[in-house]
């Protein structure tokens, strides 16, 4: 079975990739003539004109120049290796998404146009199929069309336009691109002895055997088989990962793949860009739907595989790698909320690493400096963080106020420790007094026009947590390189559980589409599957979540998040019927929750937290709109690259 992408990692890429234990970096690796002469030499002999290169890659939005030279290095491995065909991922000379920047600045266009002529000359037999964006020279539609152009001989052989073009989650393709016509002729070509049918992306999300309520009208898989008969369908995608994507993609193209006893080969790319991440997991499908070859996740990769047409698989080229574990054990998982969030947890932490990562390394940053509490979410927001950057490149500040009890403060320190990561603690009470005080002569002026002050204010809670983000933003504007991430929680953004200005400021929010029991489950996961276990104290994974921003008047201690809230067991399936299942307040009154089979709940106290979401959500809008770049992690999210509610808005849901 093949795999030459470690050895060339270093010629073909400018980022590192992930080791094989969490926690550590592998470094690309040189490669010298003579070793590149022998992999040639090894591997080219059982190699056909009918094989074919998947190229897994990362690009960069904008940086044509970038992609132009990272395609160009695995153009000519192919061509080295004299492979039928190497096939990138959609729009990849320009990078997806590209969300508003070609209608703001068409240079790029011409740009990427002008680099995929540059890159046409680099093309001998082997064919190439890559992703770019074309100018719409018809008298009517959007400026743009979403093209895949097919290189070989050093020309431009032929463009294959997409037709169908998603707006919902996180798309916005039909935003920017004239959906195509479609001439199923013209999307075939020949790679060595096949016949292939080239689509692009969401092409393939049509079947009307396998969705329920499809999208669309028109399915171009079924038009190219039924009227070319093609040997193979490539599919050149750039498809994100979230929760049960995985799933629903594996399911959908063993379907069609089978339906039509026709092989179907998907490329994807990998990496990140602000809140959408990709898996990579490149692929190929028989003509009885089962996966014959599929590529690493979350790594770029060189995927050789050759298509089992009219002749057996060939299991010396084609090579299934593991995807993340769990997801193989749940591909026909049912919609159902559950607590056992162990079949997904090891995706979530690639793709919340892989975000990071790209994050950083794309936007010129290197380090992240973050506030640690002794809590969970700014403990797995360190864990992460450290495994992405490294730990010399996180600094984590304990920040003490009056409320703050002497265990957290030691767990902070013992969770840096053990994480390596650098570390200081910095007590905010002279910072929070000189503020109480400033504000103090304010609000007694202001009280002079305006005699309505309230009883009793969050002020006190919101100064500590504007304190610490104050320190965090003044060593980013201090050191080169630095960021200050923002620790927010899905559960608690959800219900306005957060500071502006505090707690959610940053330039990066790794966590913010995570909920609290999901949470808990992937710290003790982190801690028994990275390299350096047991990084976050038992302590921490044992204590009951709160700010410590405020003293509690019924204890005496400070509040705790879920008396102030509700159970987050109860909580976190509130979001999971509201996202999934869309269901209104007074559905989920008639359904019977996790919890309550648990836990004895009277009716009332079911009523009175349902009221307290609907109404603390409606208040939280505002909120979302401000939150920073976040990866999206789950199957839906409040996420403003996929969801938006004017926040001017008064729904009567409670």
């Amino acid at each position: 079975m093949l795999d030459i992408t470690n050895y060339i990692k270093k010629e073909l890429s400018n980022q590192e990739f992930c080791g094989g234990n969490y926690g550590k970096s592998e470094a690309p690796k040189e490669l010298s003539p003579e070793a590149k002469k022998d992999i040639v030499a090894k591997i080219k002999p059982i190699l056909t004109p009918e094989t074919i290169v998947l190229a897994q890659v990362d690009p960069i939005v904008g940086d044509i120049e970038y992609n132009f030279n990272k395609a160009k290095k695995y153009i000519e491995w192919a061509n080295e290796l004299k492979v039928g065909a190497i096939a990138f991922p959609e729009l990849f000379l320009l990078g997806y998404p590209v969300f508003d920047i070609i209608d703001r600045y068409p240079k790029l266009v011409e740009k990427n146009i002008e680099y995929l002529e540059k890159l046409a000359k680099c093309t001998g037999k082997t064919k190439v199929l890559v992703g770019f964006c074309e100018f719409n020279r018809f008298y009517i539609g959007k400026r743009y069309f979403n093209s895949v152009a097919v290189l070989s001989n050093k020309k431009i052989e032929t463009i294959i336009r997409k037709t169908l073009l998603p707006v919902y989650s996180e798309f916005s393709d039909a935003r920017y691109f004239q959906s195509a016509e479609f001439d199923s002729s013209e999307r075939i070509i020949q790679i060595g002895k096949n016949r292939v049918g080239v689509i692009i992306c969401e092409e393939n999300w049509s079947d009307k055997d396998f969705f329920d309520h499809p999208v669309y009208s028109f399915d171009p898989v079924d038009k190219i088989i039924k009227e070319q008969k093609p040997d193979l369908i490539i599919n050149c995608s750039s498809s994100p990962t979230r929760a049960k994507k995985e799933q629903l993609l594996h399911n959908m193209l063993s379907f069609v793949s089978k339906k039509y006893s026709t092989p179907i080969a998907y490329v994807n790319q990998v990496g990140a860009v602000d809140n959408i991440t990709f898996q990579g997991a490149s692929r190929l499908y028989d003509c009885d739907g089962k996966i014959v070859a599929r590529a690493k996740s979350f790594e770029e990769q060189f995927f050789i595989v050759h298509p089992p047409v009219k002749c057996p698989n060939r299991e010396d080229i084609n090579r299934v790698y593991a995807l993340p574990d769990g997801l193989e054990k749940t591909l026909n998982s049912q919609k159902a909320f559950s607590l056992d969030y162990e079949p997904d947890l090891e995706r979530t932490y690639l793709t919340i690493t892989s975000s990071i990562r790209d994050y950083f390394h794309k936007n010129g940053f290197k380090r992240a400096v973050l506030g640690v509490s002794g809590g969970l979410d700014s403990s797995v927001t360190c864990v992460l963080l450290a495994d992405a950057l490294g730990p010399e490149n996180i600094f984590a500040i304990s920040m003490p106020s009056s409320i703050t009890s002497e265990a957290s403060k030691s767990d902070a320190k013992e969770l840096c420790d053990n994480l390596g990561v650098n570390f200081a603690q910095i007590p905010i009470l002279n910072m929070f007094k000189t503020s109480r005080d400033t504000l103090d002569e304010v609000f007694k002026k202001v009280e002079t026009k305006w005699c309505d002050r309230f009883e009793a204010s969050l002020t006190n809670d919101n100064i500590q947590a504007r304190s610490r983000a104050t320190i965090l933003w003044g060593i980013a504007n201090e050191f080169p390189k630095a960021m200050p991430i923002a620790t927010s929680d899905k559960s608690e953004l959800y219900m306005g559980y957060a500071t502006i200005n505090g707690d959610m400021s940053g330039g990066f929010a790794p966590i913010a589409d995570v909920t609290k029991t999901k949470l808990f489950a992937l710290a003790r996961w982190l801690n028994r599957n990275r390299l350096s276990r047991n990084a976050i104290p038992e302590a921490i994974l044992t204590k009951p979540p709160g700010a410590e921003l405020a003293i509690d008047p019924k204890t005496g201690k400070p509040l705790l998040a879920e008396d102030a809230l509700m159970p987050y067991e109860f909580l976190d399936e509130v979001i999971w019927r509201l996202e999934n299942l869309h269901q209104s307040k007074e559905e989920m009154l008639s359904e019977t929750f996790l919890y309550e089979t648990k836990h004895n709940t009277q009716k009332a106290t079911k009523i009175a937290w349902l009221d307290k979401f609907f109404r603390r959500m409606q208040t939280a809008l505002f909120k979302w709109s401000i939150m920073p770049p976040a990866p999206i992690v789950d199957a839906r999210s409040i996420n403003k690259t996929e969801y938006n509610q004017p926040i001017t808005s008064k729904l009567k849901f409670y």
